[in-house]
Order: structure tokens, then C-alpha cells, then sequence
């Protein structure tokens, strides 16, 4: 373990909370902790092992609560800057709550530790993550979607108010009734059929609705969340090549460095040793003219 200041024992400790196999571990108790939560709803189960089903959910917790104490030791400040480690704390915090009478709804709410499978496992978070993105194109659709309900609810109370009150007597009535034609439940044999029992021609109105809506709105806020997803993952490779890239080019720019170096290192011994030569060339011929020549320092 560093010693060497508090930067380092920060990233020691970083590197154990963070790494792998803490996740891993991390992961099976989160799944184990679901199993466990899914069996409290039988009261058939809780009545035979409801007390280790309870001791279980509480040491996981407890898991939980070091878990996220030490990550936040290891990262400071910069835990609290990071979404997805503000999801962890805020759904461990929740189990946290004492469920008292007025707040027993909390008890059902543990079940949301659930979801930090979600900050853990890189698909998923990328999944996430492009929803997130697609969210300012989503709103123009919404938008869009809106006006048009607007629209056909006001000519649909004008038209068929009168004779289906309980389905176009109010605005609000017919936005309810062509949300659901919109997502086709019931909507030809429950709503439309009986119409056109009265109005014939219904069906020009509700076909163009359904055009409209289900059929080109809905596929459009599919392929603007695809395409934020495609997104995410296109800025995920990139920023994954780059960072690659700066690797390669540190490593290239340090072996250009200690080939210099060594490029250095080897004229200089290649001159020491062109001395040595003379200096025993001179020692073996002292007579000789190289003995008039000047003997360069080694």
C-alpha cells in the first residue's frame, strides 16, 4: 500500500472499490438481494424463512452502505460529480429511511437497489445513456403529438360528443378515448365499429389519426432513440480510440527518447574506444611516428 501522501492511498483504495472483482461482487449481491426482496411478497415464504430473508437483505445493505462510504473516501469530491455514482448513493440512501407508519412506502422502494445494475454494467448504462441523449429530439415529437391530439380531440367532440358522450362529451374525454385508438386496444370493435354504427363515414377521421399517430409519431420517437443510442456508441469508440491513441503515441515518444539516448551513449563509446586503440597502438610502437602525435585525453 502507498505511503507517499493522500493521493495515493486514495487511488489504492480506488483501484480495490472500483476494480472488477468488487464489482463482480457487488453484482451477484445485487441479484441475490432481488431474489431476496421478490420472495418477501409471499406470505407463504415470509411465514417459513422470513427472518433469514430479512437478516440477508440487512447484511447486503450494510454491504452496500461500505461500499459506497469507501467510494466516496477513494473519490472525494469527485464522487458527487458523477451521475451514475449519484444514482448508487441515492438509491442506497432510500434503504437507509426508517419505515415508520408514515413512511412504510419506503419499504417497497428497496427494491430500487435493483437498478444499480444499471451503473454497473457498461451496456446497459450505454442503453441509459442514450435515452438521455434522445431526450431534446423526444420533445419536439411530444410537441408534435400533442397538437395533433389537440386537434382531432376538438373536431372529435364537435362530431361525436352528442351521440358518445361517455367517450367525446369533453375534451378530456376525447383525449383519453383517441389515446387509447391510438395504441389500438379495443379501438376498431370497442370504439370505432359502434361509430360508424351511427356515422358512417366515421372512418375517415379515425384512420388519418391512426396514421398519424401510431404509425408515423411513435416510429419516429423509435428510430430518434436508435439513433441517439448509435450515438452514444460512436462517442464511446471514440473516446476509446483516443485514448488509445494517446497511449501509442506516449509510448512511441518515450522509445524515440531512450533511442536517442542510446544513439548518444553509443557514439560516446565508440570515441572511447577509437582512444583506446591509439593509446595502445602508442604503447606497442613508441618509436614510431604515432608517438608524435598528440594522444587525446580519454
Amino acid at each position: 500500500m502507498p505511503t507517499t501522501g493522500s493521493s495515493g492511498w486514495r487511488a489504492w483504495l480506488g483501484s480495490i472499490v472500483e476494480g472488477e472483482r468488487a464489482q463482480a461482487f457487488i453484482t451477484v449481491l445485487i441479484t441475490v438481494n432481488a431474489v431476496t426482496l421478490g420472495l418477501e411478497t409471499s406470505k407463504q415464504i415470509t411465514d417459513h424463512i422470513g427472518a433469514v430473508l430479512l437478516t440477508a437483505d440487512r447484511i447486503i445493505l450494510s454491504v452496500f452502505v461500505v461500499e459506497i462510504t469507501l467510494r466516496v473516501i477513494a473519490r472525494g469530491s469527485q464522487f458527487f460529480r458523477d451521475p451514475w455514482s449519484l444514482f448508487d448513493f441515492s438509491v442506497v440512501a432510500i434503504a437507509l429511511v426508517p419505515t415508520t407508519d408514515e413512511l412504510a412506502v419506503l419499504r417497497a422502494l428497496r427494491v430500487l437497489r435493483v437498478l444499480r445494475l444499471i451503473s454497473i454494467i457498461p451496456h446497459m448504462r450505454r442503453v441509459v445513456g442514450g435515452l438521455l441523449a434522445a431526450i431534446p429530439g423526444l420533445s419536439s415529437i411530444v410537441g408534435i403529438l400533442m397538437l395533433l391530439f389537440y386537434v382531432f380531440a376538438v373536431i372529435a367532440t364537435k362530431l361525436f360528443g352528442e351521440a358518445f358522450p361517455q367517450w367525446f362529451g369533453t375534451l378530456g374525454n376525447s383525449m383519453y378515448t383517441l389515446f387509447q385508438i391510438m395504441t389500438l386496444e379495443s379501438w376498431s370493435m370497442g370504439i370505432v365499429r359502434p361509430v360508424m354504427e351511427v356515422y358512417g363515414l366515421a372512418w375517415l377521421f379515425f384512420v388519418p389519426f391512426i396514421l398519424a399517430t401510431t404509425f408515423t409519431v411513435l416510429n419516429l420517437f423509435i428510430a430518434i432513440i436508435v439513433s441517439a443510442m448509435e450515438s452514444e456508441r460512436r462517442d464511446e469508440e471514440e473516446q476509446t480510440v483516443a485514448a488509445v491513441t494517446h497511449v501509442t503515441d506516449e509510448m512511441v515518444r518515450a522509445i524515440h527518447t531512450d533511442m536517442q539516448a542510446m544513439r548518444r551513449q553509443m557514439n560516446e563509446m565508440h570515441r572511447h574506444l577509437e582512444r583506446l586503440q591509439l593509446q595502445d597502438e602508442t604503447l606497442r610502437n613508441p618509436g614510431g611516428p604515432e608517438s608524435k602525435a598528440k594522444v587525446p585525453a580519454p
